[in-house]
């Protein structure tokens, strides 16, 4: 990590701090959508959407965390709050008696169907629709790109 500090242009900071508003100003305004429209928060739709998605509406804990990039112990109370709520509940896997699946109910299934029309409107109203489709393809793939670098290992680290 020795050397020269690679300081940000001016143009770079400007884009850099763009991009960090951006970055909390959107998920904030999608998830006060959805909190305002259907009780939800933006993580409770994340996992209703994971599970939605998953062979029998069912995944277990440990593969959900990762797909939502939650810790274990944020899930565990995530879902335990969305069980208060009816929304998922958790099974044991039978199969090798270790792990739990959270499951999807029929009161989760059927808040899912009601709130994606509006999440996906909001999305397009508050990003995809600011953006020329050009404009919108280029921020995809930058996204894309900088998400699988961060996914892989950090050589800096150790």
């Amino acid at each position: 990590m020795g050397g020269m500090t690679r300081w940000l242009s001016e143009r770079e900071q400007e884009l850099w701090r763009g991009w960090i508003a951006a970055s909390m100003l959107l998920p904030n305004r999608l998830s006060r959508d959805l909190q305002e429209r259907h009780g939800l928060t933006g993580t409770d739709y994340q996992i209703l959407v994971e599970l939605s998605e998953a062979p029998d509406r069912r995944m277990r804990m440990s593969t959900l965390a990762d797909r939502t990039q939650l810790s274990r112990s944020r899930l565990s109370h995530q879902v335990d709050r969305m069980t208060r709520a009816g929304l998922v509940e958790r099974q044991e896997c039978v199969a090798d008696g270790r792990g739990t699946f959270a499951t999807l109910t029929e009161h989760g299934w059927d808040t899912i169907v009601k709130a994606a029309p509006d999440h996906v409107e909001s999305v397009r109203r508050n990003l995809v629709d600011v953006l020329s489709p050009e404009e919108f393809e280029a921020f995809g793939r930058a996204c894309i790109k900088v998400a699988e670098h961060l996914r892989q290992p950090d050589p800096a680290r150790g």
